[in-house]
């Protein structure tokens, strides 16, 4: 058949309405990465396993590609901005003034997020131009409050 439209395939995926995590690591030299990554998703309960995608060509994709540990950060609906640092800004300046604390494995831990997974990375698929990461999770925590969605490119909220 003929070719998918780029444009068509971007714009029935935005249709799917998704969460907004920051993935953190502590890198070997003991610097923070951090990158934000709505390609999330729940693999297995039992082990209990996520994964995310990774663009090959993010900055911080060599810290996450040798990463043992790393940190999935679920955003809540105030922190938007959050979002957009660790999207838009240069790697070395998205922890400046952002409160955060420490996973058991030195990941940071940001404020004030709906929920955090403390997990090791066991397997790293190629897929097109990003790689799948799946992660067996050791910890997990929650806390109330409403999430951060990604829809039709833009930022949303949930009203219930």
């Amino acid at each position: 058949g003929m070719p998918l439209d780029p444009d068509q395939f971007k714009s029935v995926l935005g249709r799917f309405a998704s969460g907004v995590t920051v993935v953190t690591t502590r890198g070997h030299a003991g610097r923070d990465h951090g990158m934000t990554v709505s390609a999330f998703s729940s693999l297995s309960l039992s082990p209990p396993l996520v994964l995310f995608c990774i663009d090959r060509t993010a900055s911080v994709h060599p810290a996450l590609a040798s990463a043992e540990w790393a940190v999935v950060n679920i955003l809540s609906a105030e922190q938007e901005a959050l979002s957009r640092r660790f999207s838009h800004l240069e790697p070395e300046a998205r922890f400046d003034g952002v409160g955060f604390t420490r996973g058991q494995h030195g990941a940071p831990v940001l404020d004030d997020v709906l929920g955090w997974l403390e997990c090791r990375i066991v397997d790293r698929h190629p897929g097109g131009d990003h790689d799948i990461l799946i992660a067996e999770v050791e910890s997990a925590t929650a806390r109330d409050g409403r999430p951060l969605l990604y829809y039709r490119s833009g930022y949303a909220q949930l009203e219930r």
